[in-house]
């Protein structure tokens, strides 16, 4: 139980608890005018400082942090797991809690972390559970039900305790408080987020950029099954790779006998047509006959007679011996011509065969610079393929995962029902708890539902009139009195029930003050506190024989009527 709730700041109004049942009024003082509403008496603001004190975020826009009371100290006395502690905090130092125990005059400075983590081990023996990948019971998503902030939007359903709470949270807190199997809970969010991812998959694959570097898994088997073969044939080729160090020099070798083969080839072109040409002119040329020789020698004797003419014998063996020269050089030059060509042939052959031998080397090896450029070519494709191989997969899994999730839902489906029925006797007590709180409220019990669906465990509250916010207010206040009786059972929890006066916005008078009095007996039963702020006026609208709500009233009373009246003395 909460014993007091103090503060540094000297004009705040320590509130003193006691066992059961406590009521902290907000009153309207005579003559306060009518837009003095008591709502900023600082009845939520309580809520809030328990929660603070509980391990709450403190962020930027937190009350703790705003100016007033950033430097504040705010503390806490009560008994958890047998011990009686005193915690403290503050805005300016949201990260620390100091702890004391009243017992034994001992202080301790902790995370707020390790004082989260103290907190569910000592309330709900969180040290026992199981480790799993998914979501797991905190103790920040089981207090909360146990003190209801309005600011979160937990005055809406029973089994949320803040309005953004996810699926996944509530049902799995609420299997854990209902000692069912939480870890159910937990495999159907994760089915939920990956069912989020696949659509958002999905969504994204249709449109934009990220649909064409997906793609089809149809088409992209076509594109991997071929870059896998062109991976393979290449890397064969790799395999048989001989590298042959002077292959540029043999290469350019290559080039040079080609060159100087090409040459002896033109050159043995222009000997064959002067060959040709020199038999062509000893086959046509003929010496002029002798008789010419005569009558030209005759002429000469008449158109010269005074000249000294050489004889005729000796002019016609100089004119054989000029026809035999001829002959002579013409046989020399055709000769010549046919020795070169020879030649040529002969350094043709030994040319030939050495470039030959250099090409077979050639051809047999490769350069360095060819080996890695195959190699850079293998790398290029095996990337290619990588991608292509994850983005099949991927297309693959977007195509496959919604039959999968299908048929996990319905093993999990298949697992809620098991465990809803080797668990029915913890399941019978949370609905008889329910449905025994609701008849002492009203004539026409209301009831607590827990279904298996395909979405996890679904609670629902039927109730006669349940549209009105007092009865969805109602419904909430039998849900957690009957988490209190489980709770007790399994003697855990915090032993303390909080209820913002918003809880009873809209109720009855007659069912508020029936719920009173459950709730004091309840807690006496049960040995829990139970703590309430509310209005002055909502209090006293309706009275019930054997009870009386002025025997719970703390003494601590706030208004919004003056200035100092309210929580924290001032006004801000």
């Amino acid at each position: 139980m909460i014993h007091h709730i103090y503060s540094s700041i000297p004009s705040f109004k320590t509130i003193n608890f006691k066992p059961g049942l406590n009521v902290l009024i907000a009153k309207k003082e005579d003559g306060a005018s009518d837009k003095q509403t008591r709502n900023r008496a600082g009845k939520t603001s309580l809520i809030e400082i328990v929660h603070f004190l509980m391990g709450s975020e403190a962020g930027r826009d937190s009350l703790f942090r705003s100016n007033p009371l950033a430097d504040a100290m705010f503390g806490m006395d009560f008994d958890i797991n047998g011990q009686r502690l005193k915690i403290e905090r503050s805005g300016h130092q949201k990260s620390k809690v100091h702890v004391k125990n009243a017992f034994l005059q001992k202080d301790k400075t902790l995370s707020n972390s390790d004082w989260l983590e103290f907190l569910g081990k000592a309330m709900f023996g969180l040290h026992n559970i199981p480790e799993t990948d998914g979501r797991a019971p905190t103790f920040r998503s089981l207090f909360a039900y146990f003190v209801r902030r309005q600011l979160s939007g937990a005055f809406a359903t029973p089994e949320k305790q803040a309005t953004m709470q996810q699926a996944g949270d509530y049902q799995v807190a609420l299997m854990f408080l209902l000692s069912l199997d939480w870890k159910i809970a937990s495999d159907w969010q994760a089915v939920r987020d990956r069912e989020k991812t696949l659509d958002e998959l999905k969504k994204a694959a249709r449109v934009g950029t990220f649909g064409s570097i997906i793609g089809k898994s149809s088409d992209l088997r076509t594109q991997l099954t071929v870059a896998e073969a062109q991976l393979a044939d290449l890397k064969t080729q790799i395999t048989a790779f001989r590298v042959l160090p002077q292959y540029a020099e043999m290469e350019a070798e290559a080039d040079q006998l080609t060159r100087a083969i090409s040459e002896l080839s033109n050159g043995n072109v222009i000997d064959v047509a002067a060959i040709t040409d020199l038999e062509r002119s000893m086959q046509a040329e003929t010496p002029p006959p002798l008789s010419d020789l005569q009558s030209i020698y005759a002429e000469a004797g008449v158109i010269l007679p005074d000249l000294a003419v050489k004889r005729y014998e000796e002019v016609r063996s100089f004119h054989e011996s000029i026809v035999r020269n001829r002959q002579d050089y013409l046989a020399e030059e055709l000769a010549a011509a046919k020795q070169r060509i020879a030649e040529r042939e002969q350094a043709k052959r030994h040319l030939d065969e050495r470039r030959a031998t250099v090409m077979n080397l050639l051809q047999s090896h490769g350069a360095l610079d060819q080996f890695s450029r195959l190699q850079g070519e293998a790398a290029r494709l095996e990337a290619m393929v990588e991608s292509l191989r994850q983005r099949f997969q991927a297309a693959e899994k977007l195509e496959g995962t919604k039959n999968e999730l299908e048929i996990e839902r319905n093993r999990l489906t298949l697992r809620l029902r098991r465990d809803f029925s080797e668990q029915s006797e913890r399941l019978s007590a949370a609905i008889l708890a329910f449905e025994a709180t609701s008849r002492r409220l009203y004539e026409s019990a209301g009831s607590m539902l827990v279904e298996e669906t395909s979405n996890g465990p679904m609670l629902k509250f039927p109730m006669q009139g349940s549209r009105s916010k007092g009865i969805k207010n109602m419904q909430i206040f039998c849900f957690d009195m009957m988490l209190m009786r489980l709770c007790a059972s399994r003697n855990m929890g915090p032993f303390f029930l909080i209820h913002d006066s918003h809880l009873f916005d809209g109720v009855d008078g007659r069912q508020l003050i029936s719920a009173l009095k459950v709730g004091a007996e309840t807690a006496k039963e049960l040995d829990f506190q139970y703590i309430v702020t509310m209005n002055e006026d909502d209090a006293f609208k309706e009275t019930i024989d054997g009870f009386h709500l002025e025997d719970y009233i703390l003494d601590t009373v706030l208004t919004d009527a003056t200035e100092d009246g309210g929580l924290f003395g001032f006004r801000f």
